[in-house]
């Protein structure tokens, strides 16, 4: 996890290399990965994503509150497994929700996706494992290594929010498609985790809702 000095360091670096972010970096002030959330478990931050699919914020968070609340707030893979469907279901979830944190907590379990050791992996290592569990995509490993392992190196090109802060930014008519955004980020290494939430911030300093 990056601390505050990390953070500054890297909004420094971007700042000397692409000025063109210092009106964004005066408005929107430091970055901040964390966004004031509650520090939570690997397991627990990757379940209230899935928790928060395809949902406005009010019922998303109504479902996840219903969700921790089997648990005492503190969901781990056993107790979800040990854990009737029905039950799961009651809080909210939908199958496919529910099938999908019930994938994920088996294969923590199994070993097959390794979140106890995640920060020796790479990033790439980490998107790797994380999609290989039903209902979770790139999109959601990439918030998972933002913010949640504090990673300043992630560049989220299929993100709305990064592509129109983008063209915000460089004053671009039309926003940039992913692939060519891909192409644009790699001037942005080893910053392009906090050229991201510029962009975010650029557009709307509510986005990315994390989901």
């Amino acid at each position: 996890m990056s601390d505050r000095g990390d953070l500054d360091a890297a909004a420094a670096g971007l700042a000397r290399q692409h000025p063109v972010f210092i009106s964004v970096m005066e408005e929107a002030g430091p970055p901040d990965l964390r966004r004031g959330r509650p520090r939570r478990t690997h397991f627990e931050e990757l379940a209230r994503a899935v928790c928060y699919q395809q949902l406005a914020g009010p019922a998303a968070r109504t479902i996840h509150g219903r969700f921790v609340a089997i648990f005492d707030g503190r969901p781990t893979p056993e107790t979800v497994l040990a854990t009737p469907v029905d039950r799961l279901r009651a809080a909210g979830l939908s199958g496919a929700k529910t099938a999908s944190i019930r994938d994920l907590a088996d294969k923590i379990l199994s070993g097959e996706v390794r979140l106890t050791r995640v920060g020796r992996l790479s990033d790439d290592e980490i998107v790797e494992q994380l999609t290989r569990v039903r209902g979770i995509g790139r999109w959601t490993a990439e918030m998972f290594l933002m913010f949640q392992l504090g990673r300043l190196d992630v560049w989220p090109v299929d993100d709305l929010g990064v592509r129109k802060g983008y063209a915000e930014i460089y004053g671009l008519a039309a926003l940039p498609a992913p692939k060519e955004l891909e192409v644009l980020g790699e001037a942005y290494r080893p910053y392009r985790s906090i050229a991201a939430w510029y962009c975010w911030r650029a557009v709307s300093p509510l986005v990315p809702r994390v989901k």
